[in-house]
């Protein structure tokens, strides 16, 4: 893209003046508008001071570095795009170039005033979600606030080489769905290239295995010491955030707790949303009811005819409740801890993990367990069922 046409993204903006503290995406995103404004308002040594600015912050932004080096050119010649100096590497050039593009998209976008439609509802011990939106390589980070998500911040992140959609080992995609945060790996059991640290992420998960995408090793982390940021394509497939930001987006990290949401545009929640979350809560606590009721029959009918546990599929499933209810003379069903997360690559389908608390007459037992919801002719059917 075009020197002068980055700079003309910003001639609507009001941009306020700069802070200078610990330097994170917002900071310098805003600094670099800063100096690319000045650009386009042709007040060179003002943008040049203005990159000076940015790198004194941080010298590893190799984005300014390239800024800088085309404004001492343009002292000799009119500038005519980013990085245009002869023998310059394409590849590396095209990669800061996308990441100029990304992070201006960024400036000029505003806070959310909705809420992503992945986010129906948050347990009580979720106390942060993260939602990524892979095309506009954006983290956001939301609060728990009892019990409604509120948008707190967003960051920027690099994805996979080869964009998002994963289906198999090495494709270096970023997988699409919903995950959680499955483990931290300390930074003295990873090289300088991870950062401070690394967050696996729960991919595969139940749907990417019915689905027969495989592979492993999508983690959050950060990046090498002496490297700022990435370009918005240039991981393996895992979601790489600048090290300032990770340390502070950690904080709010919970492992085995806090979803992780992985899309690859991300749809805002409308009204529509809002009466599916409200059937599908009527469906989960009506599947509650006919269970405890022990009528068999009325209990199998939430189930998809394509429902699997993973090793055992609707057939052998319905003959072993028909089997194990036979035996009751009465039940009770719990569930607690409720949350609810619609997925973003696959329409109609929403995952729902509780705390399911089982009496009977003769078992009881508590246990977190992860159903699968899919909608088909306006009814909620369970197409997956097993332990979280």
């Amino acid at each position: 893209m075009e020197f002068r046409l980055l700079a003309s993204l910003l001639v609507s903006l009001c941009i306020a003046p700069l802070a200078y503290a610990e330097p994170d995406s917002r900071d310098l995103e805003q600094a670099l508008a800063h100096s690319l404004q000045a650009v386009a308002n042709n007040e060179l040594d003002v943008a040049l001071k203005e990159v000076d600015a940015i790198i004194k912050r941080n010298p590893n932004f190799k984005l300014a570095q390239l800024v800088k080096g085309d404004l001492l050119m343009a002292r000799a010649h009119p500038l005519k795009g980013i990085g245009d100096a002869a023998n310059a590497p394409h590849d590396r050039v095209q990669d800061l170039r996308d990441e100029a593009s990304a992070r201006l998209q960024r400036v000029q976008k505003q806070a959310p005033t909705t809420l992503p439609k992945y986010l129906w509802q948050l347990e009580p011990l979720q106390r942060f979600a993260l939602v990524v939106d892979a095309s506009k390589s954006t983290l956001y980070l939301f609060e728990n606030v009892q019990g409604e998500p509120r948008y707190v911040t967003d960051f920027y992140i690099s994805v996979g080489k080869n964009g998002a959609a994963k289906l198999t080992e090495g494709d270096q995609k970023t997988p699409l769905g919903v995950y959680f945060i499955e483990d931290h790996i300390d930074k003295d059991k990873l090289t300088d290239f991870y950062g401070p640290g690394a967050y696996p992420l729960s991919y595969p998960n139940e749907w990417d295995k019915r689905e027969g995408r495989d592979g492993h090793g999508i983690w959050l982390h950060g990046t090498p010491s002496d490297t700022y940021s990435r370009p918005p394509r240039a991981s393996n497939g895992c979601v790489v955030l600048a090290n300032a930001d990770f340390k502070k987006l950690e904080k709010n990290l919970q492992v085995g707790v806090t979803p992780v949401i992985i899309a690859d545009h991300i749809d805002w929640s409308d009204d529509a949303d809002k009466a599916d979350r409200d059937t599908l809560l009527k469906s989960i606590e009506q599947w509650r009811n006919d269970w405890a009721s022990r009528d068999t029959e009325t209990y199998l009918k939430h189930y998809a005819r394509d429902f699997s546990t993973g090793t055992t599929n609707y057939k052998e499933f319905a003959q072993q409740k028909r089997l194990v209810n036979s035996g009751k003379t009465w039940i009770r069903v719990n569930i607690d801890h409720l949350s609810v997360f619609p997925y973003p690559s696959q329409p109609g389908l929403v995952v729902v993990n509780f705390e399911q608390d089982y009496e009977s007459n003769n078992l009881s037992n508590r246990m977190l367990k992860r159903q699968y919801w899919i909608k088909r002719d306006g009814r909620w059917k369970i197409i997956y069922e097993g332990a979280a």
